[in-house]
């Protein structure tokens, strides 16, 4: 269905209008009575276009009804509205109607006619001025036809053209208006007037409610090409996840111009506009939304606006890799695992560990500590639509950690810390040094220990102590030593994170 056309006047309502205008001007230069049988014929041509205006709107209401039976959720609106501009009309064309007949009774006394077609006093100029003015009614009549053309101007929202030819077409300027129409007014003249009011109700009827007609295929539009998609809900399934699909039949209109926007921005169309093209390069991992609209221009040439919203998900590049003889954590320390599912966003990862504790680390890794002997088994879930599901698990053998190697730690002349475990130092170094255990500098598991003991032999005598620094006593032998001598460390001792106590190596430096 098309778009509402407005009605153009026809030479028969032109003609009715030049005559009315003439008439009317002729009366005001006081001319002969006898013209005043003229509006006779305005009159009756007048009456003639009311009744050509009530067969046309009928049909129309017709029309409406059976559009109605045919699709009640999409007609019902403008239906209800179309009855009520019937209801609006018809009260305001009674009320004409008995205004009418009262300023002939008036006139004519028992002789008039209620149909107001036979008029014995057409010259009389006091009934009208009477009726309308000095009883008032003129007022009410303005003020019925004021509310009246708000009615219609309302009922037309969205179409101005419509809506200036309401304003023209029923314009009041206050008390002037019934002065202007019937102080002095022949009642034949007076009941002219009156008619044409009638029948600008009855065009402007039908104007608002071919309207209304219109405005039922408003958000229709043609097409010219349909097309079948699939919209899954994601396109990455998982072992045992659930797929989801959306099938719909898409139908587009080639001759019309979309316009699509994402976040308040335009974004361009792809394939000859039938698609709107939203391309971005993801630079941070999660979840994120983002809305839009599509813009289509309507049957009346106002945009319709028809929104969406979407969601992503970004996750890192990631690969499962493993040494399967390698597959060892170690008691006492912070084991740092990498974990990730593919396809799934890290915060809907879930870790346990049974023999142990797992948590998440600032940078995303999982710190796993142990707490039991021989194995564990690390089960890795995910929350996928709504529910947690194992996506696999690792079984990982306990160890304790690797011995260290003991060293000697003293701050060289330029106060660098150095680590030996044989060579030279001064007797201010060693006075100065102390034992540590560690990996080296090639560690590949990063652990404290501490030194409990060891034994200090030199040429003067055997003194051992309990921490990895110089005792009283064995600082007080270094006193007697002479540049040459050996010095022994041995019998050290430490223990790691584990709670293991390990023997390590000794250490021999010269003086």
């Amino acid at each position: 269905m098309s778009g509402a056309k407005n009605c153009p006047e026809t030479p028969r309502q032109r003609m009715i209008g030049m005559m009315y205008l003439v008439l009317t001007a002729m009366l005001a230069l006081n001319v002969s009575s006898e013209i005043l049988n003229g509006f006779g014929l305005v009159d009756s041509s007048l009456r003639n276009t009311i009744a050509s205006s009530d067969v046309r709107t009928q049909d129309m209401y017709k029309d409406f009804q059976f559009m109605y039976e045919k699709n009640p959720a999409k007609v019902k609106e403008w239906l209800d509205k179309a009855t009520e501009v019937q209801k609006k009309s018809n009260e305001l064309d009674d009320y004409i109607k008995d205004f009418k007949y009262q300023i002939l009774l008036i006139s004519d006394g028992k002789k008039a006619d209620k149909n107001a077609i036979n008029i014995v006093n057409k010259e009389n100029i006091d009934a009208a001025g009477e009726y309308a003015l000095t009883r008032g009614n003129g007022r009410k009549l303005r003020e019925k036809i004021d509310e009246y053309r708000e009615f219609l101007i309302n009922s037309a929202e969205g179409n101005e053209a419509k809506q200036s030819m309401y304003r023209t077409m029923f314009e009041t300027d206050g008390r002037k208006w019934e002065t202007r129409l019937f102080e002095s007014m022949p009642v034949s003249a007076a009941i002219t007037i009156l008619t044409k009011y009638q029948s600008d109700i009855r065009t402007a009827e039908a104007e608002t409610v071919q309207h209304l007609k219109s405005m039922t295929d408003f958000e229709d539009f043609r097409v010219n090409k349909v097309q079948a998609f699939v919209v899954p809900n994601s396109r990455y399934i998982i072992q045992g996840g659930r797929y989801s699909a959306d099938i719909i039949l898409a139908a587009t209109d080639s001759t019309r111009q979309y316009e699509y926007y994402v976040n308040g921005a335009k974004i361009p169309s792809g394939n000859g506009n039938k698609f709107g093209k939203y391309e971005f390069t993801a630079s941070q991992t999660g979840t994120f939304k983002y809305s839009g609209q599509i813009r289509m221009p309507g049957n009346d040439g106002n945009w319709r606006t028809y929104p969406f919203t979407e969601e992503y998900t970004v996750g890192k590049p990631s690969a499962t890799i493993s040494n399967e003889d390698l597959n060892v954590v170690y008691r006492g320390i912070d084991n740092k695992f990498s974990i990730s599912v593919p396809g799934i966003p890290s915060e809907n990862v879930r870790v346990s560990v049974n023999g142990g504790t797992a948590s998440k680390s600032d940078d995303g890794n999982y710190i796993i500590r142990v707490n039991q002997d021989g194995e564990i088994t690390v089960v890795v879930s995910a929350l996928v639509e709504g529910r947690e599901q194992v996506m696999g698990s690792g079984v990982f053998r306990v160890k304790y950690l690797p011995d260290p190697r003991a060293f000697l730690q003293f701050s060289d002349a330029g106060g660098v810390p150095r680590q030996i475990q044989e060579g030279r130092v001064s007797r201010r170094q060693i006075q100065a040094a102390k034992l540590i255990a560690s990996y080296g500098e090639d560690e590949l598991v990063k652990a404290n220990f501490t030194i409990t003991g060891f034994t200090m032999q030199t040429i003067v005598g055997v003194v051992s102590t309990n921490s990895g620094e110089l005792n009283a006593r064995q600082t007080a032998m270094l006193s007697d030593l002479e540049g040459g001598d050996f010095i022994l460390l041995k019998n050290i001792q430490a223990v790691g994170p584990d709670g293991k106590t390990r023997s390590l190596n000794p250490i021999t430096v010269e003086l």
